[in-house]
């Protein structure tokens, strides 16, 4: 059995042996069906797969994804994962499904991504019973990794980063105004790039700026997603995701502004999402 959890940058992957006594990790790239067609993702997954796994002997497959919201995107994954695992049933779901798996098990409750983009949802124990579309890196996505990366991006753009970070930022990556522009308009996963820039953040969030950013991020996340749950007090906050784990002191301070008590914050759901699928095996026979 493999079991993914696939965000729009990278999937984190889990192989489970029949006996269910040996667990093997790897990583390959993230497969969000908005970016990626069945073609790029079969040549992705031929290429990054490690070589010593016999894919003729997976019998089930079950791939959370980024963008995999819509039994016509889930089709596009779903086609390239039978093609490469050719013997294995193929289960698609959305990676919001995979967190609150992993955060919630069979309990319900709120839970929410924080890494490249954002997602929220309230989770009865077994299914989504209500989320608030995030609207994607163009008009929301607020609080992610491409939300810092944008905000920072345009700073920097405009001349309006503090000296020492200014510095820092051109030393890093040495881009000009015109680079960037094009990574964004017309280069693929331009997401993907703007996510890319939380990690300088967080690698100087020593200075008030970069702390500056990711709490007005966070604070229009709560302000335009989680509070617009019905009786979201109620609820305890967890979340999965780099950008949630990395800076979870904010979070956490901006959760309590808000009246909500804080759960799990785990940077990735494989490891809970992978005990879930064996304490409820059952559930997908």
């Amino acid at each position: 059995m493999l079991i993914a959890d696939g965000g729009s940058t990278k999937s984190n992957w889990c192989l489970i042996n029949e006996n269910e006594s040996q667990h093997r990790y790897f990583n390959t790239e993230g497969y969000n069906p908005y970016f990626s067609d069945t073609i790029t993702i079969i040549k992705s997954l031929e290429s990054s797969l490690p070589e010593d796994l016999d894919k003729n002997s997976i019998k089930n497959v079950f791939y959370y994804g980024a963008g995999c919201s819509t039994n016509e995107k889930n089709k596009i994954v779903e086609l390239a994962m039978q093609s490469v695992f050719k013997n294995a049933k193929i289960f698609i779901g959305h990676d919001l499904l995979a967190a609150a798996r992993a955060l919630l098990a069979n309990s319900p409750g709120f839970g929410a991504i924080l890494g490249t983009g954002t997602n929220t949802c309230l989770y009865d124990g077994k299914k989504i019973i209500h989320n608030i579309d995030s609207l994607g890196y163009f008009l929301g996505d607020e609080g992610s990794g491409s939300f810092i990366g944008k905000r920072l991006l345009r700073d920097y753009m405009r001349g309006l980063l503090p000296d020492v970070l200014h510095a820092n930022f051109v030393n890093t990556f040495g881009l000009s105004n015109e680079d960037i522009l094009d990574a964004l308009y017309n280069k693929p996963l331009p997401n993907r790039f703007l996510a890319s820039f939380a990690k300088f953040v967080y690698d100087n969030n020593n200075l008030k700026y970069s702390r500056d950013i990711v709490l007005e991020g966070f604070t229009v996340f709560f302000q335009n997603l989680v509070s617009n749950y019905p009786d979201f007090r109620t609820y305890s906050f967890n979340c999965v995701g780099s950008v949630g784990y990395n800076f979870r002191d904010i979070l956490k301070d901006v959760a309590s502004e808000y009246g909500m008590k804080v759960g799990k914050i785990i940077r990735s759901p494989i490891d809970d999402l992978v005990q879930y699928h064996l304490d409820f095996a059952s559930d997908f026979n």
